[in-house]
């Protein structure tokens, strides 16, 4: 990590350099390191900023991209006070990351250090391009005193769940139908994110435009609605997704044992289980997912932790969730449970895998479907409800295992045999999800080739802020 200045000598002779703010969530660090190595191959120089423990994370997690593309970015550790890092709680009557929300509270600290690098960069530049996740606007706001700054949001979310979002902080109906009844997002998350959400607001309307993680072909509707006028103003917007490479993955660090023993795996036969960096399953919906998983007889690999601390570097050891007794016995040489960090992007790439029960983060969503692999639906808070009903209503391209009704029903052992028998057996109804995932992979790999509609999009962007 060299010192600012450094790093403005670096790249004092561009033009143009881009600075990156980044909410501190894997799915969100994950996201905005993706978009940093896309930029950067514009040959635009790229500046990562937040807390030293969150950049460390964001670097170690970089999986499913190149070593050398994530080694171009400047990375910048900039001072917040200490934080709790309290563990998860399994049994909260809400399943949101609540332990997560002093990391959020201390990132808030990063205005004043951000504010002077800006300045610094700005002396140095024509023009200096901030964009930040809109959850973390305020950090941003004193480029208003910055000439030659501008700012522009970068949404992690799926332009479906967005609409909807959007509405509901407006305290307006929709006027979109949604297939399902769709929870409201404040029930899906913790009072104090929500008030954390509102205070983001007025520094949110400093920016000039917005970046989406998402493709048009997928989702035009819902991007028409918020490129309207009555939404977006006279603000510009970009769909630029997928961010995630989709290629097959090589690396020259030790290949991880899940994919050595996905290797010897029939192709499309394993189902691929997790929840996310942010969830961490009870007792109970681990034995039902284990029982569900165990009689359905087909093979899975299922990564079993618990959601992600503050500090994910605090030093204390994880908690080992337990499986049913003689669980890993019995399904020897059929499924494997992996405990530690897992590379997803590589593993949804395998060709042995043909389904992900999957919590349905956008993050997870989006990589699914650019891989071409058919889900099973089982959220957990915040847009996943949302973005289930997305894949499942819209996409056609999963079966739900939770339904969101009443605040979300309990899942039983049978549904989830229920499920990984449809999606993974040899039914109709399998064949023709896979079929439509595997068309709408066709189409957004498509579409971040060379003339594509996000590549077009996102050259459209260079262009407006190199101009």
């Amino acid at each position: 990590m060299g010192s600012l200045n450094h790093a403005a000598a670096i790249d004092e002779q561009a033009q143009v350099t881009v600075i990156i703010v980044p909410f501190p969530a894997q799915g969100h660090l994950n996201q905005m390191l993706q978009l940093s190595c896309l930029i950067s191959s514009y040959s635009i120089p790229v500046h990562y900023v937040g807390s030293a423990v969150h950049n460390r994370q964001a670097q170690l997690r970089s999986n499913g991209l190149n070593p050398n593309d994530v080694a171009g970015i400047h990375f910048h550790d900039l001072p917040i006070p200490p934080f709790p890092s309290p563990p998860p709680n399994p049994n909260s009557s809400n399943k949101f990351p609540a332990q997560l929300q002093p990391a959020f509270d201390a990132t808030l600290n990063l205005r004043q250090p951000l504010a002077d690098f800006m300045r610094t960069l700005s002396e140095k530049h024509r023009r200096v391009v901030v964009i930040h996740d809109p959850l973390i606007a305020s950090v941003v706001e004193d480029i208003v005193s910055i000439p030659n700054a501008e700012s522009y949001a970068f949404n992690c979310l799926s332009g479906f769940f967005q609409v909807f979002f959007v509405h509901e902080l407006m305290g307006k109906k929709c006027s979109l139908k949604s297939p399902k009844e769709l929870p409201t997002v404040a029930s899906c998350i913790t009072k104090d994110l929500m008030r954390f959400i509102f205070s983001q607001n007025q520094a949110l309307g400093y920016r000039k435009g917005d970046l989406y993680n998402t493709c048009r072909l997928l989702e035009a509707p819902f991007l028409d609605i918020l490129e309207s006028e009555e939404v977006a103003g006279n603000r510009k917007s970009w769909a630029i997704g997928p961010l995630i490479p989709a290629t097959k993955f090589s690396s020259s660090e030790k290949k991880h044992n899940c994919l050595t023993w996905l290797d010897k795996q029939e192709p499309k036969s394993v189902m691929y289980v997790t929840f996310g960096t942010t969830t961490t399953l009870t007792d109970e919906e681990i034995e039902v997912l284990a029982n569900g998983l165990e009689q359905s007889k087909h093979k899975f690999l299922w990564v079993l932790r618990e959601a992600d601390k503050g500090n994910v570097f605090d030093g204390e050891e994880r908690r080992e969730i337990q499986l049913p007794s003689g669980f890993v016995r019995r399904v020897d040489g059929v499924g494997l449970v992996v405990r530690d960090w897992a590379p997803q992007p590589e593993i949804l790439a395998h060709e042995s895998v043909g389904g992900f029960m999957s919590h349905c983060g956008w993050n997870s969503c989006i990589e699914s479907i650019t891989m071409g692999v058919p889900m099973a639906a089982w959220p957990m808070h915040s847009d996943q409800p949302t973005n289930a009903v997305f894949v499942t209503e819209i996409l056609k391209m999963g079966l739900a295992v939770r339904e969101w009704t009443n605040g979300g029903e309990e899942v039983e052992a049978s549904t989830v045999e229920n499920v990984v028998r449809r999606l993974m057996g040899g039914s109709e109804e399998g064949g023709r999800i896979r079929k439509r995932a595997e068309e709408l992979a066709a189409v957004v790999r498509g579409a971040v080739e060379e003339g594509g509609a996000s590549r077009l999009e996102f050259d459209s962007f260079i262009a407006h802020v190199t101009r």
